[in-house]
């Protein structure tokens, strides 16, 4: 960023938008850095810098102190339609060993990669590059990636992963094509696949020499015939956002959904959106069961005929594509969940277009010295987010682990399409904002969520 951009951008974070929102504890959004190309993912070191991956393949870093933005390197990512360079997760002791892991395609090679690179002072050491795993992907045209990253408290890394299957030919309901020459539009082959990694939350530890271990807890222990010991949570559609509460450990996420506008008695539900939570391993559903384990029907894309309903109880998985067991966990039914149209149960999340991300879990740290820290107020909330609908909630749990409270954070503001949260180092909440438009947007920003000072030094009434 040339200098002059600088200055613009630090004049920027002086123009604050400050609203009460409704979640009781006044925000403010102060815009850190601007000229960003497709920003999906970020992740803060214990100093403020804010680490940001572009899904061009450009790795940028804001500089708290200076204010200013620096491109430290350049991965070669294929950029088809939904690949590139997706997640993006800084080492639990990355001041000390500068690990960043990178959730990403590689130009000519059929996969996603999670690799480890080393940082060389301001510079991505390319050569560093340490691949975890690879996940194939789809000829010609990449779908539902994921592409989430992210270390839980005990050092263990988690990738969300989509499950690579057409949904273009399956009238807005479960791609359960069996056809031979439709495995692409069959999610059993993936989602519903104990042996494949797609569709997948896979959760692993990565070791100090670029290998990784298995641990316990997982949904299938190392050595079971047909299956992977890396998945943690399978039966996900495309889980782009999620994260680990460090206090709980459990594991919140987003899962975007089919596009039926309605139920179909021969088929099944309309199209919904999940938010989940995962206490423990355990499968969640898809392609078989969606939100509250509404179940799908079996249907012969053939001669279009509907067979039985699905049972959460005791999925099967029949298909000649799938390679893994044929009978699954038992389905979970997600947390939170909404159609394209408004929602009865909760009218707070609107209607239209939907993506549905998960955010991070706040816990209010009394004992932490830093004026642009969340409010009390937010204390134990989860914040979902919706990149379509522009949206952020906090959302506070009751004793029994059930939705008691939904409200929305800065009022009615509608973000510039939210594409990944975290909170900072100093209790505030850091946010990209993809822009306006699908692609190549002018608006695109790093933006900070923070408390609105009080007392005499700030101007405002305590």
């Amino acid at each position: 960023m040339s200098r002059l951009g600088c200055h613009l951008v630090a004049a920027l974070s002086c123009l604050f938008i400050t609203l009460n929102g409704h979640a009781d504890g006044a925000l403010r959004r102060t815009v850190l850095a601007t000229n960003l190309h497709e920003p999906i993912a970020l992740d803060l070191a214990i100093d403020g810098s804010v680490y940001i991956a572009e899904r061009r393949g450009a790795l940028k870093v804001y500089q708290s102190i200076s204010n200013e933005t620096i491109t430290i390197g350049t991965l070669p990512v294929f950029t088809g339609p939904e690949d590139g360079l997706l997640g993006l997760a800084l080492h639990p002791d990355f001041a000390t060993n500068g690990w960043i892991f990178l959730f990403h395609s590689t130009p000519g090679v059929l996969e996603n990669r999670v690799s480890r690179f080393t940082l060389d002072g301001q510079t991505l050491d390319l050569s560093s590059q340490k691949v975890l795993l690879r996940i194939p992907t789809l000829i010609p045209k990449p779908n539902h990636s994921g592409g989430g990253l992210g270390f839980d408290s005990v050092g263990n890394l988690y990738a969300s992963t989509g499950d690579y299957t057409y949904a273009d030919k399956s009238d807005g309901y479960a791609p359960l094509d069996r056809r031979p020459g439709h495995e692409l539009n069959d999610s059993e082959r993936t989602a519903a696949n104990t042996a494949d990694f797609r569709g997948k939350i896979l959760r692993i530890h990565p070791e100090p020499d670029g290998s990784y271990s298995i641990p316990s807890g997982n949904l299938f222990p190392p050595g079971m015939p047909k299956t992977l010991p890396e998945i943690y949570v399978m039966g996900c559609r495309n889980p782009f956002r999620f994260c680990v509460d460090p206090k709980t450990g459990w594991l919140w996420w987003g899962d975007v959904g089919p596009d039926a506008l309605g139920p179909d008695p021969l088929r099944g539900p309309a199209g919904f959106d999940e938010f989940n939570v995962a206490k423990s391993s355990g499968n969640f559903g898809w392609p078989y069961f969606s939100a509250d384990n509404r179940p799908y029907h079996a249907y012969d894309f053939a001669d279009r005929t509907n067979g039985d309903a699905y049972d959460p109880i005791h999925p099967v998985n029949d298909s000649p594509n799938n390679t893994g067991l044929r009978e699954l966990p038992p389905a979970q039914p997600a947390f939170l969940w909404y159609s394209p149209g408004p929602s009865s149960r909760w009218p707070e999340v609107g209607s239209g277009a939907r993506s549905a991300m998960a955010g991070p879990v706040y816990h209010y740290d009394a004992a932490l010295k830093s004026p642009r820290k969340l409010p009390i107020e937010f204390d134990g909330a989860v914040f979902l987010f919706d990149w379509e609908r522009g949206w952020i909630k906090a959302a506070w749990l009751d004793d029994a682990g059930r939705l008691r409270t939904l409200k929305p954070v800065m009022g009615d503001v509608k973000f510039k399409r939210p594409i990944c949260l975290k909170l900072g180092p100093d209790g505030a909440l850091y946010l990209l904002e993809w822009g306006s438009n699908w692609s190549d947007n002018r608006d695109a920003a790093l933006v900070r969520l923070e408390a609105v000072p009080t007392g005499p030094e700030s101007g405002q009434t305590p």
